[in-house]
């Protein structure tokens, strides 16, 4: 049984990572243990869409600096809130100054894996999904450069924890995140 009066390391969690590393499973994987508590939990497409009012923008050359930055403000006022998951490829980076806020870098070292998380998520061939992973990050990356200057954005320094999840299974990952936020009661 969960316990509502637990004293948390952390109000807030944080988690970054690039196309197909499990992001969004481990968002979706906390909600039973922090739901309770009263957190909330948000996904950047999520908070993407609601900015645009729903239109999609893979790629983030197709936004000026100002709307990014835009963006990122609405993340960090979510954040001020408290009480969040918010799981987006640079949530870490945003929230890099708050000491209140868990981040947490979540990564796949095998691509394989990743290219084949995708084709059967999205529906599509291998050279797509290669294309959807690869060439998003790099022109993410060259884009978020000419906005915030030249930063590795998924530099170990800003996360409190860097976790695989070609080496880690889901409930092992759980366990880190939990037990790093203070979270004493064993996963179910």
């Amino acid at each position: 049984m969960t316990r509502l009066n637990m004293n948390l390391k952390y109000r807030n969690i944080a988690i970054s990572g690039g196309a197909a590393v499990g992001k969004g499973t481990l968002r979706a994987g906390l909600k039973p243990y922090l739901g309770p508590l009263g957190w909330k939990f948000r996904s950047g497409g999520d908070l993407l869409r609601e900015f645009t009012k729903g239109n999609k923008i893979p790629k983030a050359s197709l936004a000026d600096a100002a709307w990014h930055k835009k963006l990122d403000g609405k993340t960090s006022e979510l954040l001020e809130e408290g009480n969040l998951v918010v799981e987006s490829w640079l949530a870490g980076y945003v929230a890099r100054e708050r000491t209140d806020t868990l981040r947490i870098f979540v990564f796949c070292s095998n691509d394989a894996i990743r290219i084949d998380r995708v084709v059967n998520r999205d529906h599509v061939d291998v050279e797509t999904a290669k294309k959807i992973i690869f060439e998003r990050e790099k022109d993410n990356f060259a884009e978020w450069r000419k906005i915030y200057g030249d930063h590795n954005f998924w530099d170990p320094k800003y996360f409190h924890l860097s976790l695989d999840t070609y080496s880690l299974n889901k409930k092992q990952t759980l366990s880190k995140i939990l037990e790093a936020l203070g979270y004493d009661t064993p996963l179910t």
